[in-house]
């Protein structure tokens, strides 16, 4: 990935789904979030803008709980929603504070991204936050999200979120982390030929048809979200890195340059030679 050295991208968002922050049995994977911390952490101490957008609410919710599955009512969604996110945010707060950094949440609607007042107020508080060296936390506020004919407050789901937020924070690069290494021509768990394909230019047919379904039983989203976001933020010129979260280091090693994951990058990009 000679094109994120070359960029040297100064802000960054990195974008973590439900799968790598909450295992299997619903509880919070506190290894990966303490990497996770120290990480980015790491990347403000050398003078990288970071800003992270985490699912999780849910499944950290239904773990409280005790719950094995996620209900299918509206309210008891967005009540466990609630009870999960105030839990998520005091554990990066702890986990933060282990290293002096200072975090914030950040939780966002789609109607307030909508509306021109409000819009610039989410960018004024990004760009003070940032300024300040704060890491914002960011989350979609499920517990009020709804979306109906003519009030759609909700987000198809976190990886167009994490698209959205790269956009209003002016960001260089959106890393991607999730429980897969990449973007394969087909689903590795189950296609013993699926190969890895390690750069994308343009979300064409062909990409398009080696989507599969939704996630993980915790999370909302797929590949299909996953190419989505990377069709957005290129769109905007901007590239994004799909990479496996399982060691959040691995931020370390995309920055660095390295063939991780899969890099989606503009088309007009011009990789430059060493």
């Amino acid at each position: 990935m000679t094109f994120l050295r070359k960029l040297n991208p100064k802000k960054v968002v990195v974008k973590v789904g439900t799968s790598t922050i909450v295992l299997p049995n619903n509880k919070v994977n506190l290894r990966t979030i303490s990497r996770l911390a120290f990480v980015l952490t790491d990347l403000c101490n050398r003078g990288i803008e970071v800003v992270l957008v985490s699912s999780g609410a849910m499944g950290v919710g239904l773990g409280i709980l005790n719950l094995a599955n996620r209900p299918a009512e509206i309210p008891e969604q967005q009540a466990i929603s609630a009870i999960g996110q105030s839990n998520l945010i005091g554990i990066y707060t702890k986990e933060f504070s282990i290293y002096q950094q200072i975090v914030a949440q950040v939780l966002l609607t789609r109607d307030v991204l909508l509306y021109p007042e409000s819009h610039q107020n989410v960018i004024n508080t990004f760009d003070t936050m940032l300024r300040r060296r704060i890491i914002p936390i960011v989350n979609e506020n499920d517990s009020i999200s709804i979306d109906e004919l003519d009030h759609k407050t909700a987000f198809s789901d976190n990886d167009e979120l994490s698209a959205i937020v790269t956009e209003v924070a002016d960001a260089d690069l959106l890393i991607v982390l999730s429980d897969i290494d990449g973007f394969y021509t087909g689903n590795p768990h189950k296609d013993e030929t699926a190969t890895l394909i390690p750069e994308i230019n343009e979300i064409d047919d062909e990409i398009l048809s080696y989507v599969g379904g939704k996630g993980s039983k915790l999370g909302t989203g797929g590949m299909a979200t996953k190419i989505s976001a990377a069709k957005r933020v290129l769109a905007h010129g901007k590239p994004m890195v799909l990479a496996n979260g399982r060691n959040p280091e691995v931020i370390f090693d995309i920055l660095d340059g390295q063939e991780v994951g899969t890099l989606f990058t503009p088309k007009k990009t011009v990789h430059v030679k060493e």
